[in-house]
């Protein structure tokens, strides 16, 4: 695990724009294409607006979407399908893209997107980190047993207030009770793992992420254990934690 910090949000998008733009151009000029994850949210949005800008064949990368809630349509501001194409597959020429659809049949979505999916390895994944520390929807505790791609879980409270403060709700009663999200132990098989985490709201997390072992009640404790997880943090998100866990870790300042 390397811990990149960086002055803010925007200075931390460009540099993981260039990271992943790397990580997809070695993997297509090993193998002639690239296999991309993406996750949602506010802490999101510069990694992808520098990430379309950057020069990647897109025509030889096919993408896959992390996570979906179940109950509203992709036509609702919160959908992250909308968010993916709004922000990223209109702007570039992709190979193929596959979305968690969470209208109509679910179970059938989810075998078709788990088929597509273990065809071959994912490339890269970008999981973001939420403010209850959990990776997609897997919220604590965590199921870090199933072997699945993909499952339904309940979202908790935690989880409803941080899309609320967020903007894609007005209340804790209008978000959805559920959601498909891809599985940790699906997560933990891509080949490289980029985890971009601005903001303050964020910094509780990070301190319990890095100063953990790996537990379900902190999900994203177990991206610790991937060998190639690069974190990306601003000087914010980076705030509380400790000296003592800071000497610990490969910091790369930008």
């Amino acid at each position: 695990m390397i811990v990149n910090i960086y002055k803010n949000s925007e200075m931390l998008g460009q540099a993981a724009a260039k990271y992943c733009a790397e990580i997809l151009n070695a993997a297509i000029a090993e193998k002639g294409e690239a296999r991309l994850v993406l996750s949602t949210g506010a802490s999101q949005f510069d990694t992808l607006k520098h990430l379309v800008q950057m020069n990647v064949d897109w025509s030889r990368v096919e993408m896959f979407h992390l996570d979906e809630y179940i109950g509203i349509p992709e036509t609702h501001p919160a959908s992250f399908r909308k968010y993916l194409k709004d922000r990223f597959t209109s702007l570039v020429k992709l190979k193929a893209a596959y979305f968690v659809n969470t209208e109509g049949d679910v179970n059938k979505s989810i075998e078709h997107l788990t088929e597509e999916l273990r065809k071959k390895p994912v490339d890269l994944a970008l999981i973001g980190i939420g403010e209850n520390g959990h990776i997609a929807f897997n919220d604590p505790p965590a199921d870090f047993e199933t072997r699945e791609a993909f499952i339904v879980v309940d979202l908790d409270e935690r989880c409803k207030r941080q899309q609320v403060r967020e903007g894609w709700f007005p209340t804790v009663e209008d978000v959805p009770k559920q959601a498909v999200t891809m599985t940790c132990y699906q997560i933990m098989q891509s080949r490289v793992i980029v985890s971009c985490v601005p903001y303050k709201v964020k910094a509780e997390a990070i301190k319990l992420t890095l100063g953990s072992d790996a537990t379900n009640e902190i999900p994203a404790t177990i991206l610790k254990n991937h060998d190639k997880w690069m974190l990306f943090l601003d000087e914010d998100s980076a705030s509380l934690v400790s000296s003592e866990v800071l000497r610990n870790l490969t910091i790369k300042f930008g």
